[in-house]
């Protein structure tokens, strides 16, 4: 009884032990399956990284050419404006040297130089623009418009005693654009910003004028430039970027202030250079003025 008990018991051990080295070549099967099943779901994990990469990687590529090329023209644009502020104020200062004497010779020479800015540096800048939104890059060369703005009708003011309107000097910007574009046409906010540094020349002008005994055209220039600042304080409120204008409307009406101080102090004080008035002495800043009426 004792031998079967023992046979039954080894079997029993070999039984199990079958069973569990089955069950071990099972696990390693399945893990040994597992491991080589693994490496092509990262391979397709890595193919769908490197496709969608790939297409987020265009059109940011796209993005970044377009931010570049538009800064570079930004920087154009800006040193063109700057070209041009700086040529427009030498128009400025050449109209400026104008005297009884030689003031047909002076805005002649002017004119000449107003017509060298629009040919050789506004000329690049509407080149620049052409095709573009003007808006998007007008911050860049505002400033620049503004001045050949405020030139421009400091010499027609001088050559004509008439104020330049913006269709005539958008006119004359046509021919310098590709009939294709759209051309570059100076809006009317930089217009009105232009007219209104043009009064701090005209009392310059002004000031010039009375010391040089030119009354009369002192004080065309004075009404000319109320007419400037009571027009343009009926605008001012209804623009939406004022916040520049406002600015200007300060100093404005200071300058109309000091060409009506000096046209009034003439006129009241004139009794003082009657001794003067038509004397033939050279040194006399009212050399050949004639009487002054109270």
């Amino acid at each position: 009884m004792l031998r079967s008990f023992s046979s039954s018991f080894h079997r029993l051990s070999l039984f199990m032990a079958s069973e569990k080295t089955q069950r071990l070549h099972q696990i390693t099967g399945t893990n040994f399956q597992n491991t080589s099943k693994r490496p092509k779901t990262m391979s397709i994990a890595t193919d769908t990284a490197t496709v969608t990469d790939s297409a987020m990687k265009e059109p940011f590529t796209k993005y970044t050419e377009y931010l570049n090329n538009l800064n570079d023209k930004r920087e154009r644009v800006v040193k063109a404006s700057r070209d041009i502020t700086m040529n427009s104020k030498k128009v400025i200062f050449q109209v400026h040297r104008m005297s009884k004497y030689n003031k047909d010779e002076v805005l002649e020479k002017a004119e000449k130089d107003l017509a060298a800015v629009t040919n050789q540096h506004v000329s690049r800048l509407v080149k620049e623009l052409q095709g573009t939104d003007f808006w998007k890059l007008r911050r860049a060369y505002s400033p620049g418009i503004q001045e050949y703005v405020e030139a421009a009708t400091f010499c027609s003011f001088c050559k004509n005693g008439t104020l330049l309107k913006l269709d005539e000097i958008n006119k004359t910007l046509l021919p310098l654009s590709d009939p294709s574009l759209q051309p570059l046409q100076i809006n009317i906010l930089d217009y009105i910003l232009g007219l209104a540094d043009l009064t701090g020349e005209l009392m310059r002008l002004a000031i010039g004028r009375i010391s040089d005994g030119e009354l009369e055209f002192a004080e065309k220039i004075c009404s000319f430039a109320r007419d400037i600042y009571r027009e343009l304080t009926l605008v001012v409120p209804h623009m939406d970027d004022s916040s520049d204008m406002k600015t200007k409307m300060e100093t404005m009406l200071q300058s109309v202030m000091k060409i009506e101080n000096a046209c009034f102090s003439v006129h009241v004080r004139g009794s003082e250079y009657i001794p003067l008035l038509g004397s033939n002495d050279p040194s006399s800043f009212l050399v050949g003025v004639p009487d002054i009426e109270l």
